[in-house]
């Protein structure tokens, strides 16, 4: 029997390999060590090599891909319920396989270096801002405890970190130079962040694709450095629809029977995309609240009849399809006419 589809599970130092043919027949299981994978399968035969997407799978994806074989990533999601009875390394493996060989099955786009670094970039990004937040938060909530309070929002960090530095300052020595720490930790944020926001502004400058999407309202140059970065090839969904879907901004189903039940937002697939959208479809809303929209336009319409966060969502779902189509066909946002 020769082998036609490998399924392979990850791991930091010990993977497991199973081999099946065309009908699904156990070829071989075998546990192989890191070093071995890829003389391993550089001795096989060309043919479908699948693994769960997860840490380091991009990695070993390009690398068996120079082999000669065909690689494919499935969500972990999407393998569980063909794992029988027990989990080990020897079921998990078998499972990718056989998800690997189900006509359905849905993959996962396999990220060149490139790719992996715009989104390390965001990735870092988000951690420094919530890391910022965090200090901020930790300094207000400090400073309150010894009557020292200031306005919230970021205009008025500067009066937080002005309170710790007083010189005529009444705070205990200790906390003077806790809080101290603080404001260094903070300015530091702040720096690595700028460092990072000049880093996507430049790509934002150089790349075609996000000067096209930035043409979107409520979509700027951080988000659409984000989709291109993060999201996978616009081919990869037939419609609008699905890619708005994969960012979790279409409602769950329920349906059954012939019946169409329809939940909440799903909140599936990836977070840091449908927040830079929500974020800025919440502008968009602002600015439309604040200062109207044509009268017979959609946006002003769902105003009209909707609560505003519902309109959010809404409006983000839109914006999700319209990216897709920009990503997909080509061209530049075109704001839509007035219906009759």
């Amino acid at each position: 029997m020769e082998v036609n589809t490998i399924g392979l599970d990850l791991a930091k130092n010990v993977f497991q390999a199973h081999g099946a043919d065309a009908v699904g027949a156990i070829v071989f299981r075998k546990q192989l060590r890191r070093d071995k994978v890829l003389a391993f399968l550089a001795g096989q035969p060309p043919c479908l090599v699948a693994m769960e997407a997860c840490a380091g799978a991009h990695h070993w994806a390009r690398e068996i891909g120079k082999l000669g074989h065909t690689v494919r990533l499935i969500p972990p999601s999407y393998v569980k319920p063909f794992v029988k009875r027990q989990k080990n390394d020897a079921a998990d493996a078998e499972a990718i396989c056989e998800a690997a060989q189900r006509p359905t099955m849905r993959f996962v786009a396999v990220k060149s270096e490139e790719e992996q670094a715009s989104a390390a970039v965001f990735r870092a990004r988000d951690l420094l801002v919530r890391q910022r937040t965090q200090t901020i938060n930790a300094l207000r909530g400090h400073l309150a405890e010894y009557g020292l309070v200031v306005a919230q929002g970021p205009s008025h960090i500067a009066k937080l970190m002005e309170k710790v530095e007083h010189p005529e300052g009444n705070l205990p020595e200790a906390a003077h130079l806790a809080l101290t720490m603080l404001v260094d930790t903070l300015r530091s944020l702040e720096e690595r962040i700028k460092q990072l926001d000049a880093e996507i502004a430049r790509r934002a400058r150089e790349d075609e694709d996000v000067r096209r999407l930035a043409t979107i309202p409520g979509v700027g140059p951080i988000t659409a450095t984000a989709l291109i970065a993060l999201a996978p090839c616009a081919a990869s969904f037939r419609k609008g629809r699905d890619f708005a879907a994969w960012l979790g901004l279409t409602p769950l189903q329920h349906s059954t029977g012939g019946k169409q039940k329809l939940g909440a937002t799903s909140k599936m697939g990836e977070r840091t995309l449908r927040r830079l959208l929500i974020i800025g479809a919440s502008a968009v809303v602002r600015h439309a609240r604040r200062r109207g929209v044509r009268e017979g336009l959609w946006l002003g319409r769902m105003l009209a009849r909707k609560p505003p966060m519902l309109v959010v969502v809404a409006l983000a779902n839109k914006m999700a399809r319209i990216v897709w189509a920009l990503m997909a066909r080509g061209g530049t946002y075109r704001a839509p006419a007035v219906a009759a």
